[in-house]
């Protein structure tokens, strides 16, 4: 049995299908009892399709660009350590994301001056969001 559920997490909504598994096993009816006949049985039918268990419909993340430092995991800004304008080298933090109490810090892949930030801190971000861009 499909059911359909609407959800919210951390403010962003997604459709939901859930397939009901398991529960009360279900036992084949019983064969009716067979008489010999000259017409031939019908050939059983084919099995229903397969249905994924849950299927989310949410659009898609923006592209980022290459300058652009991006949420390695979903979770909460703690700290932006950049200002616009400031010339970073490859490997510097620019920023630090808390996610389930622990505290991860973002690097620069890229050298250049810090041209956008795009989130501030307390702000929630999801895996692949772009926190700063740089170039």
């Amino acid at each position: 049995m499909l059911r359909k559920f609407k959800i919210n997490v951390e403010g962003r909504s997604y459709n939901v299908v859930v397939e009901e598994e398991g529960g009360v096993a279900q036992r084949p009816e019983p064969a009716a009892p067979t008489l010999v006949s000259s017409t031939p049985a019908p050939a059983p039918s084919a099995p229903p399709p397969v249905i994924a268990a849950a299927t989310i419909v949410a659009q898609a993340p923006v592209a980022a660009g290459a300058g652009d430092v991006v949420a390695p995991l979903a979770g909460v800004i703690d700290s932006i350590e950049v200002r616009v304008g400031q010339t970073v080298n490859v490997g510097d933090k620019v920023a630090v994301l808390e996610a389930m109490k622990m505290k991860t810090d973002v690097f620069a892949k890229v050298a250049g001056p810090v041209s956008r930030i795009a989130v501030k801190t307390g702000d929630s971000v999801d895996t692949g969001q772009v926190l700063v861009a740089i170039g």
